[in-house]
């Protein structure tokens, strides 16, 4: 389990894709064990190798046909967080690393910074107004109001110039994982009908 608060942008190193799927190689300055679980720009990842200066993880063919990682090139950002400890502070929202889709970043602003992003049907309709949302890992919070099919993040500085996505622009990929409380509800509630 993770906060969607991101704790480094690590630099993609490579991605081999072979047979299985791909190698993923990050480097980054903080440390990590082999075994242990890391989100890589929301994507809960088994790190499978350790190096001096980052890690290297096995990515599965579905991992690469549903997120944004299989997009990513040698010197790509990502961001990076470390799962949750027992006793460690909750300060994001739960976000469990299980993208459900990727949203297609249709206008940036930096005055103020914001996004608006567009979703398929499927998704969207988990989509709550000031709600919580994980956008390539990161803890936001969706905006009062919702287009047809897209919906608006709002970006504080300290968020914008600490996660990558200061350099998404319109027509990137992002990966999204909805709120797991909305998920709950509209599955309970669409099964008493």
């Amino acid at each position: 389990m993770f906060t969607g608060l991101i704790q480094e942008v690590g630099k993609v190193a490579f991605l081999r894709r072979h047979s299985r799927g791909a190698n993923l190689s990050v480097k980054m300055t903080g440390d990590v064990d082999a075994g242990e679980s890391i989100a890589v720009n929301g994507v809960c990842q088994t790190v499978s190798r350790v190096f001096k200066d980052g890690f290297e993880c096995d990515v599965l063919p579905e991992t690469l046909r549903v997120t944004n990682l299989g997009e990513l090139r040698s010197g790509s950002g990502v961001n990076l967080e470390k799962a949750l400890l027992p006793g460690d502070r909750m300060g994001g929202h739960i976000v469990n690393g299980h993208v459900d889709g990727v949203g297609v970043v249709k206008k940036l602003s930096k005055r103020p910074y914001s996004l608006s992003i567009e979703l398929e049907k499927e998704i969207f309709d988990y989509i709550v107004p000031k709600a919580s949302i994980a956008v390539n890992g990161i803890s936001l919070t969706i905006g009062p109001e919702l287009g047809s099919g897209c919906f608006d993040i709002y970006i504080i500085p300290h968020t914008w110039e600490n996660t990558n996505l200061r350099s998404v622009r319109p027509g990137d990929r992002v990966n999204i994982e909805i709120d797991i409380l909305a998920r709950y509800v509209k599955e309970f509630t669409g099964k008493l009908k």
